[in-house]
């Protein structure tokens, strides 16, 4: 199975100051059908040798000269890159496993070893590793996965701008309080809106020679949150020249079905005279 020939592949350290038990342990790896374990003495060397080839599980003895156990694990802690700490600890004291774990520790094995229990342990813990790796991969994929698409989905929104206002003399957008998000074009001039300036003063748009009975149409259709297609204004300028104009616009609602605003197009049908 593919999840049996992964866990083979996993790279494992013993860490012990006794030859007999590193040759041990070695010896029933490989015979197990391991292919990539090393094995130290010198516990002092676990944090840069673990930095170096990130290993899946460490067999840590907890009784050794120079730095025990204990003391490995706490430098293992201050270099790992993620809070995971892939040690099994060996140690012939009963009153350490409790300690161990708590330190941080997956799992234990006791000492004289029994081989059918080391065989387990480190089996489980390494399909565990394994599983919580590509739970990682997996995870990382999804959040590049939706970055991506979001990248598209913004790009497909700006070309389409781009297009709506290039096909149109204007665009608008308002929110669901009635005021204008993003305007361009004589948009406001026909509804008759008051907006800021960048002074912050209120700008009157009102212009005469609108057509009032369009006008309050559109209000009409606006407030009953109503989409409207190629509504057609008329206004009479001061010289008698007549203007033209088409617009269009759609209610917005978010994945709520709330209500949020309006956006739309217009055109002018007949330029002045």
């Amino acid at each position: 199975m593919p999840m049996t020939v992964d866990i083979l592949k996993a790279r494992i350290l013993i860490v012990d100051d006794q030859p007999a038990n590193v040759q041990l342990l070695e010896q029933l790896l490989a015979d197990a059908g391991y292919t990539q374990v090393t094995s130290t003495m010198k516990p002092e060397e676990v944090c840069a040798l673990h930095r170096q080839n990130a290993f899946d599980v460490i067999l840590l003895d907890l009784q050794m000269p120079v730095m025990d156990g204990f003391q490995v694990m706490e430098g293992l802690k201050t270099s790992l890159t993620d809070d995971y700490l892939p040690v099994i600890v060996l140690t012939a004291q009963p009153g350490h496993k409790l300690r161990a774990l708590q330190a941080g520790a997956k799992d234990f094995i006791s000492k004289p070893f029994d081989l059918v229990e080391v065989k387990t342990r480190i089996h489980n813990m390494l399909e565990v590793r394994l599983l919580y790796r590509k739970l990682a991969d997996y995870n990382r994929l999804l959040e590049a996965t939706v970055a991506e698409r979001t990248a598209e989905l913004r790009e497909s929104e700006a070309r389409y701008r781009s297009l709506t206002e290039l096909a149109s003399d204007w665009y608008w957008e308002q929110d669901e309080n009635g005021q204008f998000s993003k305007v361009s074009g004589p948009v406001l001039e026909m509804l008759g809106i008051q907006v800021e300036t960048l002074n912050g003063d209120k700008k009157s748009m009102l212009v005469s020679g609108w057509n009032e009975a369009e006008r309050n149409k559109l209000r009409a259709t606006i407030a009953e949150r109503q989409p409207f297609l190629d509504f057609v204004f008329h206004r009479v300028n001061a010289d008698g020249s007549q203007q033209t104009f088409q617009v269009s616009g759609e209610p917005m609602f978010n994945s709520n079905s709330r209500f949020v605003g309006y956006r739309g197009i217009g055109v002018e049908l007949t330029a002045r005279s």
